[in-house]
């Protein structure tokens, strides 16, 4: 079975957003999410999909194909409810459990670890324990303003585990995000994260620095120790705080070779590559950044923003959620999925084949440096043709319909 590995345990940092998800598209999430998620178990296992969870920059691009504000706090709530809800009621089948969420239901993790423990067969008192030393790390012994209010604790019918948190900082208007994944960690209190990812706060107390061991005998009385190693700084990887998408967010290169692929030659071209009978360029444009979240390599999400455009955002950056859009590529996925568990991996290869098409177009590319702009002005105009819709309401056609060229 293929491998890809994705560091264990990373932080991102995201604008606080406030609001809710539309029914409209909270139904649209669960049913792609779930899909995205049953193609990744049927190529690379559970671990490959624990291991994509503790990637803060996958988690983000995965969020973005999904429909969400491509940078904003809300997604970590939104995804990991929609997946809750997709993977929860099929957890006999897919063996995944996602236990936890937001504020009270944060609060309800130990209950449902224990009762799925019972079911299962796994250590319940293991599980609890890991999920209360995740929180305690990431809210205590490192004092970095951030107070923890939402907790996913992710569980394998097997006992892998991964959890996605997210804490706030009221005063600074920034939520973070905290990933970890039970594959690669050795110690709670030595060094547990990979990476620390997010914006300078100063300097900061960290006591699960190596360095830090004289500081502490138990998690039970860390805080009251001396704090040991005062780190001046934190790895930077923040997601910027404006609101709209820019080119400065994206690779416009590897944007520039995805939609030349979609839309600059017609689909029969390459029929017989992608084995995609009767999907239309937008469709396939949508089909390849999914491909690239289930298949694609670490390196390739450090831009995450890039992958809202598969399906716009519900806020209207970069562009309206082309509905129809979304439900040809839940349609198409869902397809491919079932066909493939019956030994028909026909389609299931040509969705692949997508974002290996796309990647190979890279190559000495040279994308017009004005494309981004372009991209985003079809998108919108054209938004009406597909169903667009934000949280503020349905995408009107524009005075002036005609047609764009992006190459």
């Amino acid at each position: 079975m293929p491998k890809l590995y994705f560091n264990a345990t990373r932080h991102a940092d995201l604008p606080l957003h406030y609001g809710h998800v539309p029914p409209w598209l909270a139904e649209r999430m669960s049913k792609l999410g779930g899909a995205i998620t049953e193609s990744i178990l049927l190529e690379y296992g559970k671990t490959g999909f624990l291991s994509r969870l503790s990637d803060p920059f996958w988690f983000q691009a995965f969020g973005c194909v999904l429909g969400m504000d491509w940078h904003s706090s809300g997604i970590t709530t939104s995804v990991m409810g929609a997946l809750k809800r997709a993977l929860n009621p099929r957890v006999n089948e897919l063996g995944i459990y996602i236990c936890g969420g937001k504020g009270k239901y944060s609060r309800q993790t130990p209950a449902e670890l224990t009762a799925y423990a019972n079911r299962t067969g796994l250590n319940g008192n293991d599980l609890v324990r890991f999920s209360r030393l995740t929180a305690k790390v990431d809210n205590n012994t490192i004092q970095d303003g951030f107070q923890i209010y939402l907790h996913t604790f992710v569980v394998t019918k097997e006992g892998q585990w991964a959890v996605v948190q997210q804490g706030m900082n009221e005063m600074s208007g920034m939520a973070r995000r905290y990933h970890w994944h039970s594959e690669n960690i050795h110690s709670f209190i030595e060094d547990p994260h990979t990476f620390i990812y997010g914006q300078n706060q100063g300097t900061i107390l960290n006591l699960t620095d190596v360095q830090a061991a004289d500081a502490k005998n138990s998690m039970l009385d860390i805080v009251s120790q001396d704090p040991g190693r005062i780190l001046p700084e934190i790895r930077k990887a923040v997601l910027p705080s404006h609101h709209e998408l820019t080119a400065a967010d994206v690779n416009i290169k590897r944007l520039g070779a995805m939609l030349t692929l979609a839309h600059e030659r017609e689909i029969t071209d390459f029929e017989e590559l992608l084995l995609l009978e009767g999907v239309g360029p937008r469709t396939i444009q949508s089909l390849a950044l999914v491909s690239e979240i289930i298949h694609g390599a670490p390196a390739r999400f450090e831009d995450p923003g890039r992958f809202s455009f598969a399906h716009g955002g519900k806020d209207g950056h970069p562009f309206p959620v082309p509905l129809k859009v979304y439900d040809d590529t839940i349609h198409h996925l869902q397809h491919a999925v079932e066909k493939a568990k019956i030994g028909d991996k026909e389609k299931a290869e040509a969705i692949r084949n997508l974002s290996i098409a796309a990647q190979a177009m890279e190559a000495g590319f040279n994308p017009d440096p004005d494309l981004f702009e372009k991209a985003v002005i079809r998108e919108r105009r054209d938004s009406h043709k597909y169903g667009g819709r934000t949280i503020f309401g349905d995408a009107s056609k524009p005075p002036d319909d005609g047609q764009l060229s992006l190459f």
